[in-house]
C-alpha cells in the first residue's frame, strides 16, 4: 500500500466527503473514489459508509477507524524519518519527540535543552503528556524518543536512568477545608474524605499501601491522569485530589497543598527502548542529560 493512498484516506476521514477531500487533494472525485475501492480490496474490509443518495457525507466503520489510527502513526513516522536523515552532518539539529508524566523532574530536562542550545545545537523538543501506559505505548510504536515515567520498567525491553529530583506526593485541597489548618496529613486524616486518585500505572496501589487501606474501603469519587482536570474538581469542591506537588500553581489560588505523613516520594525515570537508533539530535540531548547527572 502507497503512503499517497494513506493521505488521501485519512483527507476523506478528515473532511467526511469524498468530493470535499478531493478538492482538497486536488484530484478528481472518480479518482479519489478508485482509489478507496482499490484499498478496501486490499484490506479485504469495507472502511467507509457512503451516505444514501443525495448524501455527500462518509463515515468510517470500525476497521475504518483502526487504519485512521494506524495511518496517522506511519505518516507520522515517515516525517520524524524524513527530518532525521534531513539533518547535516555538521550540524546537531533536529527534532526530539518527549512522552512525560507530570513531574517536576521536567526541569531537567529543560536545564540539558538549555545547556545544548547555548552551545548552538537547533534542536526542536515535542512534548505529549499522559501517564505511564500512554508514554510506553508511545515508546514501543516508536512515536517519541524518550519517555518520562515512574513505573518500574522491563529492562528486557528498556534503558533507563533515576532522575535525582524527589517529587513529593501530597494532598490539593480548598483553603477553607478543615485539613488545610494542619501541616502534614497521616493515612487517618483521609480514611474518610472524598478521593480523586491518580490512575497512573502502579501508583494506585502505592497510595493504597502508604493510606493502610484496600481502595474499595476509601471514598474514591473520581479518578485523573493529568492533574489539571482535578484540580478543578478540587476547585468545585468535589473532593481532595492525592497528586504530586509543584504541578498546580496553588499562588492566589482557592487551592493549598500539604505533604504526607510519612512522607510519600517518588522518583522519575527517563526511559528509552533498548537497542536503539537516535537520531544525533536524541543523541546529543542524552549524552548532555547523563553528563549533567553524572550518569554517563
Amino acid at each position: 500500500m502507497e503512503l499517497r493512498v494513506l493521505q488521501y484516506f485519512l483527507a476523506v476521514a478528515r473532511e467526511k466527503s469524498i468530493s470535499a477531500a478531493a478538492a482538497s487533494l486536488h484530484l478528481s472525485q472518480p479518482t479519489l473514489s478508485i482509489q478507496l475501492r482499490q484499498m478496501e480490496e486490499e484490506l479485504g474490509k469495507q472502511l467507509l459508509i457512503r451516505g444514501a443518495k443525495g448524501s455527500r457525507r462518509v463515515e468510517l466503520t470500525e476497521e475504518g477507524l483502526i487504519v485512521r489510527r494506524r495511518a496517522e502513526e506511519i505518516l507520522s513516522l515517515v516525517q520524524k524519518m524524513e527530518n532525521e536523515v534531513a539533518v547535516s552532518d555538521q550540524a546537531v539539529e533536529g527534532d526530539i519527540c518527549i512522552g512525560a508524566g507530570e513531574t517536576d523532574s521536567m526541569r531537567l530536562l529543560a536545564q540539558a535543552a538549555q545547556r545544548l542550545e547555548a552551545r548552538g545545537h537547533r534542536i526542536r523538543y515535542h512534548i505529549s503528556s499522559g501517564n505511564a501506559g500512554f508514554v510506553l505505548d508511545q515508546l514501543d510504536k516508536g512515536l517519541i524518543d524518550l519517555g518520562l515515567v515512574y513505573t518500574e520498567v522491563d529492562p528486557r525491553k528498556y534503558e533507563s536512568i533515576p532522575l535525582p529530583l524527589k517529587d513529593r506526593m501530597g494532598v490539593l485541597m480548598r483553603r477553607d477545608d478543615p485539613l488545610a489548618q494542619k501541616e502534614t496529613l497521616t493515612p487517618q486524616d483521609l480514611w474518610k474524605r472524598r478521593l480523586i486518585l491518580s490512575h497512573q500505572q502502579g501508583t494506585e496501589q502505592q497510595i493504597s499501601g502508604w493510606l493502610k487501606r484496600n481502595v474499595t474501603r476509601l471514598q474514591v469519587v473520581a479518578t485523573y491522569n493529568l492533574v489539571f482536570n482535578a484540580s478543578l474538581l478540587v476547585d468545585e469542591g468535589f473532593g481532595i485530589a492525592i497528586c504530586l506537588d509543584k504541578l498546580i500553581h496553588i499562588k492566589s489560588s482557592n487551592l493549598c497543598f500539604r505533604p504526607l505523613d510519612p512522607p510519600f516520594e517518588l522518583t522519575a525515570h527517563l526511559v528509552w527502548k533498548k537497542y536503539p537508533v537516535f537520531s544525533k539530535a536524541t543523541e546529543k540531548f542524552l549524552e548532555e542529560l547523563q553528563a549533567m547527572l553524572g550518569t554517563g
